[in-house]
């Protein structure tokens, strides 16, 4: 390794001093959902009983106060220079840009279903929903896979009705369900 190398690879492995903005974006997020969250608690009206003496306010406006905490926790690590650790997955080619192709794919998939469900109903919306994203992912067993997509939606849909009580649109097949 020449001594250009071994000096950028010190370089890179070094903290760097006050941070970056993305991280203080993070930080400020989290504060700003934090205060949100208490301001939204605030809103709850304060009634206790016997059953529940703690009352619907007491767990939003803890949540809200670690969010803060959390932020104020982590904008102090990054001010010392703490940084996450790069991600080392083996099926992850970092130097490699992003797949725009399969992300798009996967965001008219989801558009579709959103725009679909109430029409078509789950079971129809749903199907199409796997089926667009394990075909958006990479995956050519066309017929394998809409037999997979059609299991899933009416298994999620009787799983919700039955299971839950929690009715999904049935759309176009509304009495045959």
């Amino acid at each position: 390794m020449s001594s250009q190398a071994e000096e950028r690879t010190a370089e890179d492995s070094r903290p760097r001093e006050g941070g970056d903005r993305a991280q203080y974006g993070v930080c400020a997020f989290l504060a700003l959902l934090g205060a949100a969250v208490i301001v939204d608690a605030l809103g709850i009206p304060h009634v206790t009983s016997g059953i529940d003496p703690v009352g619907p306010r007491a767990v939003p406006l803890i949540l809200g106060g670690l969010l803060i905490l959390l932020a104020v926790l982590y904008a102090v690590d990054v001010a010392r220079g703490g940084r996450g650790e790069p991600e080392a997955g083996e099926d992850v080619d970092l130097s490699q840009g992003s797949d725009w192709r399969t992300v798009l794919l996967l965001i008219g998939v989801f558009l579709a279903n959103a725009l679909l469900i109430e029409r078509l109903g789950w079971v129809i919306s749903g199907a199409l929903l796997f089926w667009g994203t394990a075909f958006a992912l990479g995956n050519r067993h066309y017929i394998r896979n809409l037999l997979i997509a059609v299991t899933l939606s009416l298994t999620t849909f009787y799983a919700f009705a039955i299971g839950l009580g929690v009715n999904l649109p049935a759309g176009v097949l509304q009495g045959i369900l």
